[in-house]
């Protein structure tokens, strides 16, 4: 699955200097990107996700899953720019006992289940990133973690948001960008790394490297 994508209304602070494809399925992304205002094209990702490894750190663990799936989509586009990215939740250990990684809900009963440990306590959000050029050798790829604090809901609440299907493919079963936004009741970082994509964050490398600029604006008389 292909398609190009039209930057929202609104030319945007960026421009795009040479091709550039976001390896995502996700639409937050999608908008998230977009918001700079840059052409792009979208081409999800097919590689595997498998399970951390035995005491794999949990950045480690999205920073490896961010370069697998930029790494699948850069060999149908070995002349661009891909930029690919991972999110995940991870809840503290709690006795000495290994950190919780959650990733996707299988079912409503496990969007629950989640919800449910999560309610009343503070985790991290994740998001792995990866961005693979052809003038490059490695992959640069780097993550980014956002503290978040959730209110204690109850069970008849997590169950009834469950049920509205929001929880389906999010880490972590909640999207603070939409009808999930209740449970939230602080955080610490960046609001869009929760979304799913830290966006100052690849703008800032995307300049680096001379991917993007700043928009080129009309002199005004």
């Amino acid at each position: 699955m292909t398609n190009a994508f039209t930057p929202p209304a609104g030319p945007g602070a960026y421009q795009t200097l040479s091709a550039l494809v976001l390896g995502s399925s996700s639409p937050r992304r999608r908008e998230l990107l977009g918001s700079l205002g840059l052409d792009f094209e979208v081409c999800p990702s097919n590689a595997a996700e498998p399970p951390p490894e035995p005491g794999e750190p949990p950045e480690a663990y999205a920073r490896r899953m961010a370069r697998t799936k930029t790494l699948d989509v850069s060999t149908l586009y070995p002349t661009a720019t891909v930029l690919g990215a991972d999110t995940i939740v991870v809840l503290p250990s709690e006795g000495g006992a290994d950190a919780i990684v959650l990733g996707k809900p299988v079912d409503e009963a496990d969007a629950v289940r989640m919800l449910t440990l999560l309610s009343g306590r503070a985790h991290q959000v994740i998001t792995g990133c990866c961005l693979a050029t052809a003038d490059q050798a490695e992959p640069a790829c780097f993550a980014v973690t956002t503290e978040v604090v959730m209110r204690a809901s109850s069970r008849e609440e997590l169950a009834a948001y469950a049920a509205t299907g929001e929880c389906a493919d999010k880490a972590g079963a909640y999207a603070i960008q939409g009808l999930g936004a209740f449970l939230v009741e602080r955080l610490e970082g960046s609001y869009t790394n929760v979304v799913g994509l830290p966006v100052t964050h690849c703008a800032n490398l995307l300049l680096a490297r001379g991917i993007i600029a700043p928009r080129t604006c009309p002199s005004r008389t």
